[in-house]
């Protein structure tokens, strides 16, 4: 008999795409979804989303009725993995998606955050950290650790393999989302000394965001715009190739839990320049397999990419070892296979 999982959560999301197809590939899951369909734009929208959001477990337990999914599995422990925490269901499993899910730090609403964050790991019979530098605040604040599974979804090696770029010049991509929280602006300022100290280059800058305008004008005030293409939003399977074509990968955010992103990169042979924080610190290590720099230190990001682009021989050596890191640690056929398993696992037992 075919197995249902209820998931809740933004289905449009390349992460939660990449979760659910593994779980129809390896499990043979039947999956339905339900989200908050009000956009979380404008200040009205806000209030209307929270309106929504506290209706949500009435819609949930109607589909709960109406599909009868044997689980249900949620993204992000403040908001619907509480949801799914409050739904009833009798298996539950949650993911954390950043290094804590409590965010913005600064937030009035962050003692709210903590308990209900708190009632979803209880509630939980699974718990998902995408890598180790999740479960540092889980163990801070008590979480059952068997509970936890720690295992990134993987990305696909088929279609994410290794460049063929011999390119003599820096040749870097970011394929972070156009957020303030991700600096684009700090790394185009960056490749303005790049340029001053005379050294060739082309940015390519994937995605789309409430910066495109602001970083377009910015490109054109350091006088770089000609070596800088803004790609847009792009279909995923356009990609691999942009990543194949580049030999410096860059991406600079102010927080991160796990980036699939960064282990796109690691497996098309870019090297990674990415900022000193702990979600990066997992996989990076400075001047081993990658570069690591501290956030908004401009001087120093243009320096280390100088080095590194100076230095083939070590960034040939890195690429080849984060390739087969990647291979090791983030293959999306046996961790998802993983991940399905566990699943069936849990519903076997339950069914005892």
């Amino acid at each position: 008999m075919k197995r249902k999982i209820l998931f809740l959560g933004e289905s449009y999301r390349a992460d939660a795409i990449t979760w659910m197809k593994g779980l129809k590939e390896f499990g043979d899951f039947e999956i339905c979804t339900w989200e908050l369909k009000t956009p979380n734009n404008t200040k009205l929208n806000r209030f209307k989303r929270i309106a929504e959001y506290l209706f949500a477990p009435l819609s949930i337990r109607k589909i709960i009725r109406q599909e009868k999914p044997d689980m249900v599995i949620a993204e992000r422990t403040t908001s619907y993995g509480f949801l799914a925490a409050l739904s009833g269901a009798k298996t539950i499993a949650i993911a954390q998606q950043g290094r804590t899910d409590l965010w913005p730090e600064g937030s009035v609403l962050l003692p709210l955050k903590k308990i209900i964050q708190k009632y979803a790991f209880k509630k939980a019979h699974l718990i998902h950290a995408w890598g180790p530098v999740m479960t540092i605040s889980m163990k801070e604040i008590g979480v059952d650790m068997s509970k936890v599974l720690v295992l990134p979804k993987g990305i696909d090696l088929s279609l994410f393999t290794p460049s063929t770029s011999n390119s003599t010049k820096i040749e870097a991509i970011v394929t972070r989302s156009l957020q303030p929280e991700y600096r684009h602006d700090s790394i185009l300022k960056a490749f303005s000394i790049v340029q001053q100290k005379g050294i060739d280059f082309t940015i390519t800058i994937v995605g789309d965001g409430t910066r495109l305008t602001y970083l377009k004008d910015l490109a054109s005030t350091l006088q770089i715009e000609n070596k800088v293409v803004f790609t847009g939003r792009i279909p995923n399977t356009e990609l691999p190739k942009l990543l194949q074509q580049s030999n410096i990968y860059i991406s600079m955010p102010i927080t991160e839990g796990v980036s699939a992103s960064l282990f796109e990169a690691m497996a098309c042979h870019c090297y990674p320049v990415v900022s000193d924080i702990p979600g990066n610190q997992s996989w990076i290590t400075h001047r081993k397999n990658g570069q690591l720099i501290t956030i908004d230190d401009i001087e120093k990001l243009a320096e280390e990419l100088i080095w590194s682009f100076e230095n083939p021989e070590s960034r040939n050596q890195a690429v080849l070892q984060n390739r087969k890191f990647v291979e090791e640690n983030a293959n999306y056929n046996s961790n998802m296979k993983m991940i399905a398993d566990k699943y069936h696992e849990l519903l076997g037992l339950r069914d005892m």
